[in-house]
């Protein structure tokens, strides 16, 4: 595998002030999100929900990205990605502050309806959001350096969980409930105008030199994108990123059967109110679980398997399922409230690792997007099973019922892992001309 090259101070200070701001702007897209779910019980109680009704509205905008995504994706490895998250802040903005203005003058009626079409318009627009971090920052790294990346794209995700969840619940607790609504709109567009300045798609457009990056499509000529039939053909001929289409599909199961439902789980269950020392605990823990999670699946990936993901999504995996029995069989609030920054910690490592890195190894610089848009969209086609249909099998079969609806897809996922357990992004050496018959991937040890 070819080394990471050595880049200057100076070099490393503007990729900063590059992935940074993004990084901020995605975090405001989760708290333009994820205040659907802490929301979810106010929401349920005030407008008479049952669950498997508060969880159509969930799957409308689940299945509303999912879909969406396929389309995004080749949208923003055509445009780039510094105006395709440009395009998702104004949209996912606009839409929070709709729904929080018709809240705010008393909407009453036709609530799943309303809700369901304006939450997923919203998640249109949100579809842009990690597959546009994703192609800002393939140029910028180093297939060397992703591990830690992916990493940092966990943290990033955390800080936009701490936004919806623990902000949110502070909103909730102390100020009239559609804020959750307002004050992410504002957050989104503040975070637009930054990115105007400052955010560049390569290192050449910010006065520095573009490199190799080690990635699967990093010797060939970029200057112009993929067509979109030939983006396809690579995409979907490639048997390791099907692959990992199928384990995100896993992973989006358990992260949003998690996240959609722990408020209500902690409220019912435990009897921890919005604004109490304990719910503060688990929405915090969504943030610090992800940020421990992040770092520690980007350093062992980087450190202890050159730079191989699946060994380390699988650990996690086996991680997620251990946690999620604990979190469902424990008869402490306590304990629930911890187990929530646990289950957080093993699902979000493999989230940022499989979402945030390998679509940039093996999707490449010039199909970075439409790959993380791939496993960002079959996310969502799982989450939206966790919204309509889990929550009718809660009102069903109750809270003893949830993570073990779960844990089967952390075992799925675990079992994926194991097939591409050696894969990395390169396949064979690069031929003289830097051309490879078939686009197929390299194998780096060759080279």
């Amino acid at each position: 595998m070819s080394e990471a090259p050595k880049h200057t101070a100076e070099y490393r200070r503007r990729r900063f002030m590059n992935w940074f701001p993004l990084g901020l702007t995605y975090a405001t897209f989760y708290m333009g999100r994820y205040n659907l779910n802490v929301a979810s019980k106010k929401m349920m109680d005030m407008f008479d929900l049952t669950k498997g009704e508060f969880g159509m509205i969930a799957t409308a905008g689940f299945w509303t990205y999912a879909l969406s995504v396929i389309f995004t994706g080749p949208l923003a490895d055509r445009i780039g990605g510094k105006k395709a998250i440009l395009i998702g802040a104004v949209g996912a903005a606009a839409l929070n502050l709709i729904i929080g203005l018709l809240f705010l003058n008393g909407w009453q009626t036709k609530i799943i309806v309303g809700m369901s079409l304006l939450y997923a318009v919203n998640q249109y627009f949100q579809s842009f959001g990690a597959l546009s971090i994703v192609k800002v920052n393939a140029p910028w790294f180093h297939v060397r350096e992703r591990g830690i990346f992916g990493g940092v794209f966990g943290i990033m995700i955390s800080c936009g969980y701490f936004l919806a969840m623990t902000v949110g619940g502070w909103i909730l607790a102390n100020f009239p409930w559609y804020y959750v609504f307002l004050v992410p709109s504002a957050a989104i567009i503040l975070m637009f105008l930054v990115d105007i300045f400052i955010v560049k798609d390569r290192p050449s457009q910010a006065g520095f030199e573009d490199f190799h990056t080690g990635d699967a499509t990093a010797h060939e000529k970029h200057e112009e994108p993929l067509k979109f039939a030939e983006l396809m053909t690579r995409v979907y001929s490639n048997p390791v990123i099907v692959t990992l289409i199928v384990a995100e599909f896993c992973t989006g199961f358990v992260r949003q059967g998690l996240m959609l439902w722990f408020v209500p789980f902690l409220i019912e269950v435990h009897k921890i109110s919005y604004g109490t020392r304990l719910f503060d605990i688990a929405t915090a823990g969504t943030t610090v679980g992800g940020i421990i999670g992040g770092l520690l699946c980007g350093y062992m990936s980087d450190n202890w398997f050159q730079s191989r993901r699946p060994p380390v999504a699988f650990i996690f995996y086996i991680g997620q399922i251990i946690a999620l029995f604990m979190l469902g069989h424990t008869h402490s609030p306590l304990v629930a409230s911890y187990m929530i920054g646990v289950c957080c910690m093993w699902i979000f490592g493999v989230h940022g690792m499989l979402s945030g890195t390998a679509s940039m190894d093996f999707g490449g610089t010039r199909a970075a997007s439409t790959v993380a848009g791939l496993l960002d969209g079959v996310q969502y086609l799982a989450s939206g099973l966790t919204g309509f249909l889990m929550g009718h099998f809660l009102d069903k079969w109750g809270w003893g019922s949830w993570t073990w609806m779960i844990m089967p897809f952390s075992l799925m996922g675990a079992l994926l892992m194991i097939r591409l357990w050696n894969e990395t992004p390169l396949k064979k050496p690069v031929p003289a001309d830097g051309v490879l018959e078939n686009h197929q991937p390299l194998i780096e040890d060759e080279i």
